[in-house]
């Protein structure tokens, strides 16, 4: 049986990185290793793609520390492995346009979200985030939780139903209802779709 290593806190992670210690990466792997294969699951759907993912965060944790110094390391990670899943997704997805769980995602969001179709929105696309999560802080926890599930880390209804013990036709109704509220909330604020 092999031995483990007990578990260091976050800050003692990200003082690691910070000086060079090639350890980090081993207790960041241990830590958060699951969990980033996790979200990598959720886009890829693939192990080997999965498993390329998790490892390429772990070297661009590596290469962004310093000089960034994170203040919550699973979100940090989350960021990086999400969007290293989303670009090999596209990478690997070009022909199939429109196909599987993501471009569904992705469409149901096109309902109540308007697009930065031209890079001087970009702008705009940093305040519509903003917006976003105060419209999310104002819904009940099991919504924004729900929400968050389906569009941020790309589950499917029926992993956020089994989460939260609710029927794959609750959550859709949960999140059709969340979108319009979001629809609602963002035209109120200027944005039109």
């Amino acid at each position: 049986m092999r031995s483990k290593t007990l578990s260091l806190q976050d800050r003692e992670i990200i003082d690691l990185y910070w000086d060079r210690d090639q350890t980090a990466i081993q207790h960041t792997d241990e830590k958060y290793g699951k969990y980033c294969h996790t979200v990598a699951w959720n886009i890829l759907r693939q192990n080997e793609d999965c498993e390329e993912c998790v490892n390429d965060t772990y070297l661009k944790a590596w290469n962004a520390m310093p000089p960034e110094r994170p203040a919550v390391l699973k979100f940090f990670l989350t960021a990086i492995v999400r969007n290293l899943s989303l670009d090999l997704y596209r990478k690997n997805h070009r022909e199939k346009r429109g196909a599987g769980e993501i471009a569904l995602a992705l469409d149901e969001l096109a309902e109540c979200i308007p697009s930065d179709a031209n890079p001087e929105e970009e702008a705009i696309g940093s305040e519509l985030g903003k917006l976003i999560n105060i419209f999310l802080g104002s819904i009940s926890e099991r919504d924004r939780n729900v929400f968050v599930r389906r569009y941020y880390f790309l589950e499917t209804a029926s992993e956020i139903g089994e989460k939260y013990m609710l029927k794959e036709a609750n959550v859709l109704m949960i999140l059709s209802r969340t979108r319009k509220k979001l629809a609602e909330f963002l035209g109120r604020e200027g944005y039109m779709i």
